[in-house]
């Protein structure tokens, strides 16, 4: 008995460490020379709103009043924090709209501890997209990638300043893509599941080819703190509103004109599709682009602009990116034999 025991110890040692070999042969990615890539493009950023003056007049009794209740308390400046990252050299700089809104002063800070006065170009509330532009030249910048090509399950990193934590580097893999919160129908987020805290807002979301493939911008959480859901705006949907913004500094959306709905497993049978994917027409609006080509209610739109609509929710960020009154081709599977 004592052998077979010695014998079972021995076997178990013997696996452990050939597990351990085994962990040591497995190539994960090495981060350092991509932060060493795109570290120094990455910026803090400091909005401060200035407190309304007192519109209180001077009173000869005040001196008075406060030795018995004190020096009532004067309004203060407010300040906020968040990132940034610099997409050209003579300094546009990419952040998020609720980082800097509704600032009397922006101030941005690089990695070298250099200090700029950022002037507001132009901002986008649907997107939470703000465009910013500091007086300088032969700056660091990040590659923009192509968050359409991004998969699920590739690693990403992020590079800000959570909880005013300057330069801060986290990584993690793309969870999901396409996701929608409440009303939002321009950004199909990208979901990860990299750790961002306050702070992270308007930071790059990196692939490991160095590129900017979306902007990070808000997390689910029950606590306020980070829960392994974190969410980024696709670059792509970023810089269509970047190229509105310096034209104009207002962003324009196309608009199809149709309601539509989700094509469930039953109702892709009862219409004869091989899948439930597409957007199911359920309204068309008079006088709209769609009435003029021809849309009819119980179509199902199943491409747009030559990209396939796979769910209904990826159609209205993939029209949003259209400028109004651009030409754009739409393929759309008729269903007029089931009408009424």
């Amino acid at each position: 008995m004592k052998t077979q025991k010695h014998l079972l110890i021995y076997s178990f040692f013997l696996m452990v460490l050939s597990t351990i070999g085994n962990a040591k042969t497995v190539n994960l990615p090495d981060f350092t020379e991509l932060v060493e890539k795109t570290g120094a493009a990455v910026v803090n950023i400091t909005a401060t709103t200035n407190a309304p003056e007192s519109n209180q007049k001077a009173n000869p009794y005040n001196e008075q009043i406060e030795k018995f209740f004190g020096r009532p308390q004067q309004p203060q400046d407010r300040q906020a924090g968040g990132s940034g990252f610099i997409i050209s050299e003579d300094g546009y700089i990419l952040t998020n709209r609720h980082v800097i809104h509704g600032a009397d002063e922006i101030i941005v800070k690089l990695i070298d501890k250099s200090e700029y006065s950022a002037k507001l170009i132009g901002e986008d509330e649907a997107s939470d997209i703000a465009l910013l532009k500091v007086e300088a030249n032969n700056l660091p910048i990040l590659k923009i990638g192509e968050s359409k090509k991004s998969k699920i399950g590739e690693w990403v990193m992020a590079i800000g300043s959570p909880l005013s934590y300057e330069n801060s580097v986290t990584k993690g893999i793309i969870s999901a893509k396409g996701r929608k919160f409440n009303r939002q129908n321009y950004v199909p987020y990208i979901q990860t599941d990299v750790p961002i805290n306050p702070g992270n807002s308007g930071g790059p979301l990196i692939n490991m080819n160095a590129e900017v493939i979306g902007i990070n911008t808000l997390i689910l959480s029950n606590t306020g703190g980070y829960m392994g859901l974190s969410f980024s705006v696709p670059i792509d949907v970023a810089m269509s509103v970047v190229e509105q913004l310096k034209a104009s500094g207002t962003v324009q959306r196309g608009l199809l004109g149709v309601n539509i709905q989700e094509i469930s497993p039953q109702m892709a049978e009862y219409l004869g599709l091989d899948s439930p994917k597409g957007a199911l027409v359920t309204n068309v609006n008079e006088g709209s682009a769609a009435e003029e080509a021809g849309i009819k209610v119980q179509d199902v739109i199943v491409k747009f602009n030559g990209e396939t609509v796979v769910t209904s929710e990826l159609l209205p960020p993939m029209v949003g990116l259209i400028k109004p009154g651009t030409k754009v081709m739409l393929d759309a599977v008729s269903y007029t034999h089931l009408r009424a």
